[in-house]
């Protein structure tokens, strides 16, 4: 019961942030136009949703077996990341008010979400649907590199569940919340924070469009600052993991821009190949 109760909230609570991003950022121009073009716009995205779509139903169904996986290798690295970090993550819960743990988790468990579905539907509505192909490419190296290859490959406990002075914030205040992330990731998955990574992501490609969407970068560097913020607060993952997230989002936006690049070119090339084909007189050659 509280899944379901959990996850409608968390619903809800995206839906009112997202409409209400929408209000702010979009004018009616925008959005008429994106509107007519849409049929268009479907089909030049389809093979990119599709994509999405394939791999996150496969992760999904391979959850299981990929947590097994990383017992059998064992390589449990948490140890090692308490002998290079030590007591970061108690010292920020000794030194942050617990007035604000509320305003934190609320961040972690609602902001994140709203970040990484508010994001690609401001970019659809952009005159070149680049922008939009390139966040959701950079989302699925985050969760290929990350939540799959790198949450195989290591074991590693969060803090809060590694040291006794680290307390679990969010869920000693709000225990239902724990069902719902229970629900999506195990407590190993921790090296690298895709929390981070994910809205580190968001905010580059924020940066990115802030010309077209000026409103949109403050609010999202606000939010994604307060995300990454939390996830070490909370005590759900230490400093290396944040750095480890920042990097893998560094390193998917740029590799995201090439894979849609060498994509579209190679698309483009294509276009023109044809266009030269038919512009060719049948029987001159001309």
């Amino acid at each position: 019961m509280a899944l379901s109760s959990m996850l409608v909230v968390t619903v809800i609570a995206v839906a009112v942030g997202f409409v209400g991003t929408c209000a702010l950022c979009l004018d009616r121009g925008r959005v008429r136009h994106t509107v007519a073009a849409r049929r268009g716009r479907v089909r030049e995205l389809a093979p990119y949703v599709g994509a999405a779509g394939f791999f996150l139903l496969a992760k999904f169904l391979t959850s299981e077996y990929s947590v097994r996986l990383s017992q059998r290798i064992g390589w449990n690295i948490t140890d090692e990341i308490y002998a290079v970090e030590g007591e970061f993550v108690a010292v920020l819960q000794r030194v942050v008010p617990d007035v604000t743990v509320e305003v934190f988790s609320a961040l972690y468990m609602f902001g994140f979400p709203y970040l990484l579905a508010t994001a690609p539907i401001l970019y659809v509505t952009m005159s070149s649907l680049r922008r939009f192909k390139e966040l959701l490419v950079a989302y699925l190296l985050n969760y290929v590199v990350g939540g799959v290859a790198l949450y195989t490959l290591f074991i590693a406990y969060g803090p809060r569940n590694h040291l006794d002075s680290v307390e679990g914030l969010m869920y000693d205040f709000y225990p239902q919340t724990q069902d719902l992330t229970a629900a999506i990731a195990d407590n190993t998955n921790v090296f690298p924070s895709l929390h981070t990574s994910l809205s580190v992501v968001v905010l580059l490609f924020a940066w990115r469009t802030r010309r077209e969407f000026p409103k949109w970068f403050v609010l999202a560097a606000i939010l994604v600052s307060g995300v990454v913020f939390s996830t070490m607060y909370l005590g759900i993952h230490w400093a290396i993991d944040v750095v480890a997230g920042i990097v893998l989002a560094l390193w998917s936006v740029a590799a995201a821009e090439y894979i849609v690049g060498s994509i579209e070119g190679e698309r483009d090339r294509r276009s023109v190949e044809r266009s030269s084909e038919f512009a060719t007189d049948p029987e001159t050659g001309d």
